[in-house]
């Protein structure tokens, strides 16, 4: 379909008299023969500026400008490929490369979409180029979702704050295609893809990540997220009317996002949307239980890279729990409270402050004022956040103004409301505290290494067990620990490995 679309546009290219460079067939072929092969950043550089251009450009005929904005951004999808896993895979990128590779990407579907968009606004006119238009409004229209859609998950990797406005274009790119008759429409939306998509599969995936409380997970989950969404997503109904199943709804004519039916639209009007997971959830489930019995991914899931099922599974649970039929909901009461709390990041922060009254001098505390409190965590308001260090998964040790304890911690939410604060939520881990050396042993004797320096969690441990944080690939559930607890030597058996990030690592040890 999309060399019949562009055959018929193609056709058209020698009756422009436009000025602008990209009119012109051939000098078209040569600059895109021409896009450095060994850059991806220079690539998508060049391709969103050449977007820009041809956007600015009013003299190009639409149903040209189409043909041409639908080759760059074919033209764009590998360097856009290898920077996006480039952001999201590299350990440790530096605050200023992490911040040039979200712009480059993040720009790059910000011109796309603006450029599909100028095509849509030409199709709705009444003349021979838009009639050829509207030919490939289903591609077109599918394309400019997808591109508003990336916009909004690359906000979600920096944990916003998402652009409320980008949900009204989304609403008028789907109405659009909805009243030519096309949003069900199915089409390759790329030549290199693989499977079929329509306008409303595109606005729907959207919806659905949206929904599904992605503010908790890591940037490479939110990313698998969206893959498996695509997956699941036949498994949700996505109608006009309002049922008894529906759980979401979503205004097409307003600039906000989709909410759940337990906030209800103050009125009904058309251009209202309800959706619900209906098999999905039921099929997620499906999916959990294959994997947690080790039977792998199955055949029929593309997630685009080799994802193995230990990184899929934990993903797909949070998928499950937020369709599931009652979501999540909080364990403990919130609280309004306004108090002062002094907090470092990191795990070798956290040791340094445990090692004594002296031991925070000189480390980087911040001071954060808590908003609320529960007997699980809090949640605060950050000024001005620490983008390089301050995410889901960072542990914290916090110290109460007029404590002298520190408290241990884990940023379960990070949502940044503007480009200056960010609302985080903080699970509390640990109350008490203590330094913990860990020497390995194996079968054949002491290892000739430094023990191991971490922190012992010391309450809600279940009996006869303890919990660590440890550095990085410290655990191993073939090897034993020698441990110190009051003076006496102790060897602890490994029991499982709780939590772990690029950071730190939680296991738990038996005595």
């Amino acid at each position: 379909m999309l060399d019949a679309i562009g055959g018929k546009l193609g056709g058209l290219f020698g009756q422009a008299k436009s000025e602008h460079p990209l009119a012109d067939a051939k000098e078209f072929r040569r600059i895109l023969g021409e896009l450095p092969s060994d850059n991806a950043h220079k690539a998508l550089e060049e391709i969103a500026g050449w977007l820009e251009s041809v956007r600015g450009a009013d003299d190009i005929p639409g149903d040209k400008l189409f043909d041409i904005v639908r080759q760059l951004d074919d033209a764009a999808q590998w360097p856009v490929l290898r920077l996006a896993r480039e952001y999201l895979h590299s350990h440790r990128l530096a605050k200023a490369d992490e911040k040039k590779l979200w712009q480059a990407v993040s720009g790059f579907w910000s011109e796309a979409a603006a450029a599909y968009e100028k095509c849509v606004a030409r199709s709705v006119q009444k003349d021979r180029v838009a009639d050829t238009l509207r030919a490939a409004l289903p591609m077109l229209s599918a394309r400019l979702i997808a591109c508003l859609g990336n916009i909004l998950k690359w906000e979600l990797f920096r944990y916003g704050p998402c652009s409320d406005a980008v949900w009204l274009r989304l609403g008028l790119a789907y109405s659009t295609a909805e009243q030519a008759g096309v949003a069900t429409k199915s089409i390759q939306l790329y030549p290199k893809t693989t499977g079929t998509t329509s306008p409303q599969q595109e606005y729907l995936r959207i919806a659905v990540l949206h929904t599904s409380a992605v503010d908790s997970l890591l940037p490479g989950e939110i990313e698998l997220a969206e893959k498996l969404v695509g997956y699941f997503l036949t498994g949700f109904v996505f109608a006009k009317e309002s049922s008894k199943a529906s759980v979401y709804w979503v205004d097409l004519a307003r600039a906000q996002p989709p909410w759940r039916l337990a906030r209800m639209p103050k009125r009904l009007v058309p251009s209202l949307r309800f959706f619900h997971p209906s098999r999905a959830y039921d099929n997620a489930c499906a999916l959990v239980g294959e994997l947690e019995r080790g039977s792998g991914l199955p055949a029929d899931i593309n997630l685009g890279n080799q994802y193995h099922a230990k990184t899929v599974l934990p993903v797909v649970k949070h998928l499950a729990a937020y369709w599931a039929p009652v979501p999540p909901q909080r364990k403990h009461a919130r609280h309004p409270v306004k108090h002062r709390m002094a907090v470092l990041s990191g795990l070798p922060n956290a040791l340094l402050a445990l090692s004594g009254p002296a031991g925070a001098e000189g480390l980087p505390v911040e001071s954060w004022v808590v908003e609320n409190v529960s007997r699980g965590g809090f949640g605060t308001l950050v000024a001005e956040p620490r983008a390089d260090w301050l995410k889901v998964g960072s542990l914290l040790a916090m110290q109460p103004e007029g404590g002298d304890n520190w408290l241990l911690g884990i940023v379960r939410r990070y949502h940044r409301s503007s480009e200056s604060e960010a609302q985080v939520g903080i699970l509390t881990i640990a109350r008490q505290t203590a330094l913990i050396a860990m020497k390995p042993r194996k079968t054949t004797g002491y290892v000739a290494a430094a023990p191991v320096q971490g922190l012992w969690i010391q309450d809600g441990n279940e009996s006869g067990e303890l919990r660590v944080v440890v550095p990085l690939a410290t655990f191993d559930l073939r090897e034993s620990m020698e441990v110190v607890i009051d003076g006496s030597p102790r060897l602890v058996a490994p029991v499982a490995l709780v939590e772990q990030t690029g950071d730190y690592e939680i296991a738990r040890y038996r005595f």
